[in-house]
Order: structure tokens, then C-alpha cells, then sequence
């Protein structure tokens, strides 16, 4: 079964059709890149398949839960939104410890899990244990993705997990993103930032006004772009999300 499942899943918002009629079959242990320019229905989908928007039409199944049945699928998933909630008064420690209570992780693994983590990212200690509102917003990006993957997800969702970080640590989210997909969670991945996507990613969906107008490995897509100086992802990206329709059908057939 794969770890993200969705038949025709359509979300509308009166006469606007966000997403329209999405079929993914996303195999558990991979990243799967999830492109598309904005207004797309990017954040739409992940809304859906993290149980916080419910579909208007179609169905989903993540880690084999139901996105209709909320309580059942949080336990399963790890949710890293463009504009991570996080308490501006507690410290990262805290919001953590926190969060890691809600899901009744052990206290003492959790500590070390989380310290664990704050070393791969160069987030101090000390820096850890002040307050959140005197962060930067590289700082909250890391807090914010420990959050997300805290409890080992099944599947995790992440948009934008780069973010506000400077090249060092940028890297070290994408390292550890691979590692993630090597130890079995399934990352489902949104960004703008594309040589992300070519370099970490096993497939590439690109949705385009609410349909996937393409669904392939970052190579073969870069391959499939119309124009023979097509050499990077970017280049395919933009080929696939022309605003002429036909263009835009003949890139998803061929």
C-alpha cells in the first residue's frame, strides 16, 4: 500500500476549485517533490492530507489512515507548514518537550532526541533554552522542523523546510531529509527552491491551477521539457507550467 493514497481528491472553495480530482500513489520510504507556482493548490493538498481542510470531493488514505479521521491519522504524520506555529514565550526546550508530551513520547529519549537534532543543526544550547521570540527566523525553522519529525512520522509533510537558513544549515535539512526517507518515513516535500527538489527527491508532481499536469523523476522530466536547452529542473518547471493550456497538456501526455 502506499503511504499516500489519494482517488479524485478535489477541494473547492465556492465556484474556485483549488485542487481538482488529484490521484497520487506516493511509495512509503521516498521524497516526493511537490512543485507548482503559487496559487497552485500546494498548501491546499497538504492541508488535506494532514486532516486540517476536508476535501469536497474524492478520497485519501495517508500511512494507510483515512484523511477524514483525524484523530487516527496525527499519530502517523509530521506537519513542517510555511508558517510553523510556535509559543513566542517558551523556550525551544519547552514548545518541544510540550509537543512531545501531547504525543506521550518518553521524556528522557525525547531530551536526547531533541539534543541530538540541535547538534546536527548548529542550534545551540544555551540558544535553546531562551525564549522563542527572541529567535531569528533561521532559528524558528529549525525549532519548527525538530518539531515536525520529532516523533519519527511515518510519513512527514514539509513545505518550505528550508526556509530563513543560511547555506549550512540548508544543507544539513536536506541530509537529513535523505536520511529520513533511508529509515523509512516518506517525506512529502513542497519548495520554491527547485535544486532542492532535483538534488533529494525520488519523483516530482507538478500542479498547475489544482491538476497534476506532471508526474515523473526529477531526470526524465528535465528530459521530457520542450525546449532542447532544458538542462536543469527549473527549466522543465517552467516549461510544464506555461500559461498556454495546450502546451501545458501536451507537457503532462508526452
Amino acid at each position: 500500500m502506499p503511504a499516500i493514497e489519494t482517488s479524485a481528491l478535489t477541494k473547492r472553495f465556492g465556484r474556485t476549485t483549488a485542487v481538482d480530482t488529484l490521484d497520487l500513489a506516493v511509495p512509503a520510504g521516498t521524497v516526493y517533490g511537490f512543485l507548482g507556482p503559487n496559487g497552485a493548490g500546494k498548501t491546499t493538498t497538504m492541508r488535506m492530507l494532514t486532516g486540517l481542510s476536508t476535501p469536497t470531493s474524492g478520497t485519501a488514505t495517508v500511512a494507510g489512515v483515512s484523511i477524514t479521521d483525524r484523530d487516527a491519522l496525527r499519530p502517523h504524520i509530521g506537519y513542517l507548514p510555511e508558517d510553523p506555529p510556535l509559543y513566542e514565550q517558551a523556550t525551544a526546550y519547552e514548545q518541544l518537550e510540550y509537543v512531545a508530551g501531547l504525543r506521550d513520547l518518553p521524556q528522557q529519549e525525547t531530551r536526547a532526541r531533541i539534543d541530538a537534532l540541535f547538534d546536527r543543526l548548529d542550534l545551540p544550547r544555551e540558544d535553546a533554552a531562551t525564549r522563542i521570540a527572541d529567535y531569528s527566523k533561521g532559528m524558528r525553522q529549525k525549532v519548527a522542523y525538530v518539531q515536525a519529525i520529532l516523533h519519527d512520522p511515518a510519513v512527514a509533510f514539509l513545505d518550505e523546510p528550508t526556509s530563513g537558513l543560511d547555506p549550512r544549515a540548508a544543507r544539513t535539512i536536506r541530509e537529513l531529509i535523505r536520511e529520513l526517507a533511508s529509515d523509512g518515513t516518506t517525506v512529502f516535500l513542497s519548495t520554491h527552491i527547485l535544486p532542492v527538489v532535483e538534488e533529494i527527491a525520488d519523483t516530482v508532481g507538478i500542479l498547475y491551477d489544482g491538476r497534476l499536469v506532471a508526474e515523473d523523476t526529477p531526470a526524465r522530466l528535465m528530459r521530457r521539457a520542450e525546449t532542447e536547452e532544458a538542462r536543469s529542473l527549473e527549466d522543465a518547471f517552467l516549461e510544464l507550467t506555461s500559461t498556454d493550456p495546450a502546451a501545458e497538456v501536451e507537457s503532462a501526455d508526452g
